[in-house]
């Protein structure tokens, strides 16, 4: 490992100093540089095509700055991504200027202004403008990285505890040297071995000798890795670092790392750990209703000639009514009715309900294509409008489903905690269509947990784009 550093002069107020400590300062610069680069960019069109910068598209250029700035706050952007890849900021950068592309694409239809705009001069702005914000920050992350090659701008780290946290946490900071993270030591008072950046072996030191280090070397961050039923260790260890002026991460073991989205909050002045918990809550969920509203408007006018030519087709094929509205369960349990192409001979929603299986009868040779394409889901943007479902999120079951599957799949009913979605995480990995073993019901819920667990924006927006792209697979969708 890295040996500690022991000059106080020059070298040292580098690698701690503006960079490192002013973090919140190269946030204010992104802001302010983004907020120039979209406006620039939208000028730079216009030049180039010959249209003069008048007063609309100046107020265009300020609605999209601060539809992007308002949204890129709602989802962290400024903070620090030292650990975080280029490729998922890029993405993060990506998809809050479509949607921010898309809340001024509404704004202009539904002010009928569309005739102000030349239609080049917006299109290469909303093509070039994520572009740019992107080229911004890799050469912002190539001069760190540059400052780092050299020793600057990194952050000293200690990992005490060993175990198999320790071994991840050592293996992931070694093989990311682009983090400006330098392990100056790992302190176990078990027997413990790891390798370092270059494969050696190295034994780790015992507490007392880091309580002794964490006074005499210069360690940024101190991440913990004893097991949480380790309590009073931990606590002990935490008391103790008070007197030092580390950073101090407890990093939570399986039984946490487990939990459903847990976070802190709490009662009063009682601290809770929420296990059972959504990440869309409160800025979250607006923002996901933002997506769903916006995203919903522009879609159903865009495919408002396929809907019509669906109705006429299903009326002319078969007998029976255009629309089938089944019972589901909803947001927290609700029963609502979800819209779609009837595609079946019958109308089932009691309380025994066979799922659509290989050659089934009940189903109608155009609702065989209307299904194995999933264009029999796309009422469902009704349901969306009317808040009951979400673009994205764990496709709903029919209520007879529900409470077969929640008595023999645990955590079955966590998928409750959002809104249903036209498609999701499971759909576009596969699991989609009959699920005639539990086996393939478990896999479909762990894809919904993951997606519940992790949500964001720009997955919500990755989730659209494969299901566009490669649309809903799965062989067994009947």
């Amino acid at each position: 490992m890295a040996g500690c550093l022991s000059s106080k002069g020059l070298l040292m107020l580098y690698r701690k100093g503006m960079l490192h400590q002013n973090g919140s300062k190269l946030g204010l610069i992104h802001r302010v540089i983004e907020a120039a680069m979209i406006v620039g960019a939208l000028w730079i069109c216009g030049y180039a095509y010959g249209v003069p910068f008048e007063m609309h598209y100046q107020l265009a250029g300020m609605v999209g700055m601060a539809v992007f700035l308002f949204l890129a706050e709602w989802n962290s952007l400024y903070l620090s991504w030292r650990a975080n890849s280029i490729g998922r900021e890029a993405w993060m950068i990506s998809s809050l200027w479509v949607l921010s592309c898309c809340v001024m694409l509404a704004v202009v239809f539904l002010s009928k202004s569309s005739e102000f705009y030349s239609r080049v001069t917006i299109t290469a702005w909303m093509m070039f403008t994520p572009i740019f914000l992107m080229g911004e920050r890799i050469a912002l992350r190539s001069v760190l990285r540059r400052f780092r090659m050299f020793g600057f701008n990194t952050r000293a780290v200690a990992i005490v505890g060993g175990g198999t946290n320790a071994a991840k946490l050592v293996e992931v900071i070694s093989t990311s040297p682009w983090m400006g993270l330098r392990i100056e030591g790992i302190y176990d008072d078990a027997e413990t071995i790891f390798k370092d950046e270059g494969g050696c072996e190295v034994r780790g030191q015992g507490v007392e000798v880091f309580m002794q280090h964490i006074q005499d070397r210069s360690i940024d961050c101190v991440y913990i890795t004893y097991p949480m039923q380790q309590e009073e260790r931990i606590r002990q260890l935490v008391e103790r670092l008070a007197d030092s002026t580390a950073s101090v991460h407890v990093v939570p073991d399986v039984f946490v790392s487990d939990l459903f989205h847990a976070r802190w909050t709490s009662v009063g002045e009682v601290p809770l750990v929420s296990v059972f918990e959504s990440s869309i809550y409160g800025g979250n969920a607006l923002l996901k209703r933002l997506e769903d509203v916006v995203l919903g408007v522009l879609i159903l006018v865009l495919i408002s000639p396929v809907l019509m030519a669906i109705s006429i087709a299903v009326k002319l094929t078969s007998p029976g009514p255009v629309f089938f509205k089944q019972r589901r369960y909803g947001l927290n349990g609700q029963v609502i009715e979800v819209w779609k192409f009837r595609s079946m001979s019958v109308m089932e929603d009691g309380a025994n309900i066979q799922q659509a299986q290989k050659n089934d009868p009940r189903v109608t040779p155009l609702g065989r294509i209307l299904r194995r394409t999933s264009l029999d889901e796309l009422p469902q943007f009704v349901n969306v409008l009317q808040g009951q479902m979400s673009i994205v999120g764990p496709r709903p079951h029919a209520v007879a489903h529900n409470e077969q599957y929640r008595r023999l799949i645990h955590g079955y009913m966590l998928r409750q905690k959002v809104k249903p979605g036209i498609t999701g995480w499971a759909q576009v990995n596969g699991w989609r269509g009959e699920t005639d073993t539990v086996e393939k019901m478990e896999k479909r819920v762990e894809c919904d947990l993951y997606y519940i667990n992790n949500w964001s924006l720009f997955l919500d927006i990755k989730i659209i784009a494969m299901t566009v792209l490669g649309g809903m697979r799965g062989k067994n969708a009947y």
